[in-house]
């Protein structure tokens, strides 16, 4: 796997680079080689769509499968396996990272393009710091019609990381010298020109063009996650359940301007909590670690280091199978598919036409509302378990309060960026309470499992007084934070 930093240029075709010489101690080059890749897609190019490439290369010192993933934040990733001799079937490795995009479409040649490349490499001794590569470029539409293109681009990727003002500076000196940014994310979109995921038309500036635009992102996030987790990627299911619980967060949220997608929202939560299993043992897991690791040794006694990494670890990497088992079924995909006719043909409600800032700012405050209202159902009840329970209402509905101001800071200035910091503050206190209790109810059931190995129990004991400790802090803190944060909240709304 690896990370593309790079920008791409059209240029003329009796375009001549700019002197770089100035720009690093060394410059290399150019240096020649003859690429021949075919890219596969399904035939409808589901992958094109979403800025996903696939391709098979011959040539150069590069020569191999290739999976390019979607563009962020400047950066690309891409997964790369050894050629195979057949041409006829996609490494079952690749195809299984690409199945949220084809799900359970065949994949097929859809292009093939001949390239003469020529590499310039600039570098500081014997480091290599950024590689241009001129491209001259042959396109044929495999499809029906095999229509072919011919163009010439300029990429400039970035090879140490720590160097992005050169790629800036090398963008500059090629825009002189009358390179233009290119419009098309890649070789084969300029070829095939796919189009986007259709995406529902509403009136500009109104309530239904913000909520759908940040559904979009969502379900961007989400897909983009996929690959990723199927991997087990660090911190890949917890961006990918972040991204379910936005989604089903804003359809509630703004279910005056959707309606009609109770479905998916179940289905949401369902995936969600697919996701939560491993991830909690994740959070659960490392949080036990640093509980460890600050204890003197003397105090840790017998395998309980062993009970809470490796037998935790283990079940961390059952729950993993079972998210790889729903990532791969048809439920999901129809999840996908789901999403996807959301977003192409919404039922819009009688809120989304009207005016962004007038509509979405009663909404916040509605949202703001279900806070304070769970807080005062809480506070009603005497039980302590069922306030528990209650207390937990309000941390959900400080949450949904969150992602809703955060979908509406693009719209609603700085005004919901404070609104969703006063929002996460309530969450995280009663999170640290939440994670205290459910972290002393593992230990007491990891204890009970030692107790009945013959094990020493002692450290179990003293965690679970660390974490009652920590948790009986948060509830005292919670009072305090939330008389600030009403206080706050009150000059925002």
């Amino acid at each position: 796997m690896g990370i593309e930093i790079e920008d791409k240029f059209d240029v003329p075709r009796d375009y001549a680079l700019p002197d770089l010489n100035d720009l690093a101690t060394d410059v290399i080059g150019p240096k020649s080689y003859q690429l021949v890749a075919l890219y596969y897609d399904t035939p409808d190019l589901r992958l094109a769509a979403r800025g996903v490439t696939l391709r098979r290369r011959r040539g150069g010192d590069d020569a191999g499968w290739h999976l390019k993933l979607p563009k962020a934040k400047g950066v690309r990733q891409e997964i790369a396996v050894p050629l195979t001799r057949t041409t006829r079937a996609v490494p079952p490795e690749l195809a299984e990272l690409v199945r949220a995009y084809t799900r359970g479409a065949e994949l097929e040649v859809v292009a093939e393009l001949d390239t003469r490349r020529s590499v310039t490499v600039l570098r500081d001794g014997e480091t290599r710091l950024l590689e241009l590569a001129d491209d001259n470029v042959k396109a044929i539409d495999r499809r029906e019609g095999g229509r072919v293109l011919r163009w010439r681009e300029v990429e400039a990727e970035l090879i140490d990381e720590s160097r992005r003002t050169l790629l800036a500076k090398v963008g500059k000196r090629l825009r002189k010298s009358g390179a233009e940014p290119s419009e098309a994310a890649s070789k084969l979109a300029k070829l095939l020109r796919p189009a986007p995921p259709p995406l529902a038309r509403c009136e500009p500036d109104s309530a239904g063009e913000v909520v759908l635009a940040y559904l979009a992102s969502q379900v961007d996030a989400l897909l983009s996650q996929d690959p990723r987790v199927r991997r087990a990627e660090d911190d890949a299911v917890h961006q990918m359940r972040v991204a379910c619980r936005r989604l089903r967060s804003a359809l509630k949220a703004f279910k005056t301007v959707v309606t009609g997608t109770e479905q998916v929202q179940d289905e949401l939560r369902r995936l969600g909590d697919v996701l939560g299993e491993a991830r909690d043992l994740e959070v659960i897991r490392a949080r036990f670690g640093e509980r460890l690791a600050g204890l003197p040794p003397e105090l840790v006694v017998g395998p309980v280091q062993e009970r809470l990494g490796a037998d935790l670890l283990a079940r961390e990497r059952d729950a993993y199978e079972r998210i790889k088992d729903t990532l791969s079924g048809e439920r999901y995909y129809t999840l996908l598919n789901d999403l996807d006719a959301l977003l192409a043909g919404p039922s819009l409600g009688k809120a989304a036409p009207k005016p962004a800032k007038e509509r979405l700012a009663a909404i916040a405050a509605d949202n703001w509302s279900r806070v304070t209202k769970a807080y005062d159902r809480a506070r009603a009840v005497e039980d302590p378990e069922r306030r528990e329970t209650a207390m937990h209402d309000v941390r959900k509905a400080a949450k949904r309060a969150r992602y809703t101001a955060e979908a509406l800071r693009p719209t609603l200035g700085k005004d919901m960026v404070k609104l969703a910091g006063r929002a996460e503050d309530i969450q995280e206190v009663l999170g640290a309470h939440q994670d205290g209790v459910v972290a002393q109810e593992t230990l007491i059931e990891e204890a009970e499992r030692a107790r009945r190995a013959g094990e020493d129990t002692f450290t179990y004991g003293l965690l679970v007084g660390i974490e009652r400790d920590l948790a009986a802090r948060a509830h005292d803190d919670f009072p305090e934070v939330w008389a600030e944060t009403v206080k706050a909240v009150e000059k925002l709304l």
